[in-house]
């Protein structure tokens, strides 16, 4: 098997090189679904798809023998490429090298990956085209053990960029099985990827800017996490480990995720800041019984979640915005923050209790939730959030129950949708804080796409803030 440098070296040989580029090659040509209409797109298009889909293939095949151990999927991939092929690059069907690929099973430190499949990218390009990502597993032996011993998570596989095709040249920190376009979506998922890279490097250059911009002054471990990149990337994916097993675990009356069913968007919201405060606590304690990492992932949560969260992205339906929203505001109402003077003042004394806190209202919402209705769940939901977050004056959720549409529908999921349908695109506006950070953020945000552990971005834009640092605030200038 081969080991971190090994791969990292295998970005410089010249088949990945021929196989890059006959994957922009095809880009072009394929549709939203990956399909490749060759009787739209002219005379030659048929001659010029074979040969770009013969290179790639190649390429995959001379690339093979530095990846043993995913010769079966390696193979399942040049059986699915030339099917595409054969049958005239209909809408792809990767199933069977999706089967066949199980990184789960094989999580060592530094064990790299060849990926190829017609997918989309979260967060990064919506449409299945071709993709070709090399890769390297991060599972050093502190993780494992935290893993065997206390926080199970199987399908659980933390990555880090080596290469990329410009799908990933984008936002996106993740490779889930479910965007790979396939012909029906096998029984059950076995594995999902996070690049903790790319998250370490954004978390970095974001956090370090706010931190400077906001005159915060933090903690002298605080600032060496923004400083130091393989630290920060150990961060995230013990903050990842956790948080992801935390979807499946706990009171669960109703998980938006899990069954794919649609939902106002504060459902989601208030899941994902579950599975992060989750973490948070785990955190606390690890911290208490002297792992290092416990403190740093409880940094991590607030910074990003704060800072980066209610942003970054737009606004309709924006539920990772919303959630950092509501711990800041909940932090803020509690008076473990302050904006005062144009300057941040965290409480360093009392934060993690009174986060953790926020975390027992939302386990308090999900264990009353098991007694209740979906519509009542969902109004004790809207009516939690309300409590920190000022509702659009427009709302017609924030007029109460007897202005919702509840009655007058054929069945349950008619209901549904009419709830759906009357929340409004951003029902929780930005507060004048976020809106001024916002703009002052705009910039660092932006120039965080594409970024991973090695790039520039990181290194430049991380690494500003200090200890005790008094900064030099302009939040409160004119925009």
């Amino acid at each position: 098997m081969q080991n971190l440098s090994n791969a990292t070296g295998i970005a410089a040989n010249p088949a990945w090189t021929r196989l890059k580029g006959a994957v922009e090659a095809l880009r072009p040509l394929q549709s939203k679904d990956g399909s490749i209409d060759l009787n739209s797109r002219g005379a030659g298009t048929r001659d010029e798809a074979d040969a770009l889909l013969a290179e790639i293939t190649a390429a995959v095949e001379e690339l093979a023998p530095h990846f043993e151990h995913d010769a079966d999927y390696l193979r399942a991939v040049g059986a699915d490429l030339r099917r595409w092929g054969s049958s005239g690059y209909p809408v792809p069907d990767f199933l069977d090298s999706l089967l066949a690929f199980q990184p789960a099973a094989q999580r060592q430190d530094g064990l790299p990956h060849l990926v190829v499949f017609p997918m989309y990218t979260q967060n990064g390009n919506p449409d299945r085209n071709l993709e070709a990502v090399l890769l390297n597993v991060v599972w050093p032996d502190w993780l494992a053990e935290l893993e065997r011993t206390r926080f199970d998570n199987p399908m659980f596989v933390p990555i880090t960029f080596t290469d990329f095709t410009s799908g990933y040249d984008t936002n996106s920190a993740v490779l889930f099985p479910e965007t790979v376009s396939v012909r029906e979506a096998p029984e059950r998922f076995t594995w999902g990827g996070i690049f903790c890279d790319r998250e370490a490097a954004r978390f970095r250059a974001v956090s370090s800017s706010a931190v400077d911009l906001l005159g915060l002054e933090i903690p002298e471990d605080a600032a060496a996490l923004l400083k130091d990149q393989k630290l920060a990337e150990e961060t995230f994916v013990l903050w990842d480990l956790v948080h992801d097993r935390t979807h499946s675990h706990g009171d669960l009356p109703f998980d938006p995720f899990m069954i794919k069913q649609r939902s106002p968007f504060w459902m989601y919201g208030l899941e994902e800041l579950r599975c992060d405060l989750t973490a948070f606590k785990a955190a606390v304690q690890l911290e208490r019984e002297g792992h290092a990492q416990g403190r740093n992932v409880q940094f991590a949560i607030l910074f990003d979640r704060m800072f980066r969260f209610p942003v970054s992205g737009g606004r309709v339906r924006n539920y990772d915005g919303l959630g950092g929203q509501l711990l800041f505001a909940y932090l803020h109402k509690h008076d473990a923050l302050r904006w005062t003077d144009n300057r941040l003042r965290i409480d360093w004394d009392r934060v993690a209790a009174v986060t953790t806190d926020l975390c027992t209202e939302i386990e308090t919402l999900y264990r009353d939730g098991i007694d209740r209705p979906k519509t009542a769940h969902w109004i004790a939901a809207y009516q939690l959030v309300s409590r920190y977050l000022t509702p659009h004056p427009a709302s017609v959720w924030a007029k109460g129950a007897d202005a919702l549409p509840l009655t007058g529908h054929s069945d349950n999921k008619a209901l549904n949708k009419a709830l759906c349908d009357a929340v409004l695109p951003d029902e929780f506006p930005l507060s004048m804080f976020f809106e001024a950070l916002s703009k002052k953020l705009s910039g660092v945000i932006a120039s965080t796409s594409g970024i991973t552990g090695t790039t520039g971005s990181a290194g430049s834009a991380a690494g500003t803030g200090t200890a005790g640092s008094a900064g030099g605030s302009t939040l409160g200038t004119a925009a």
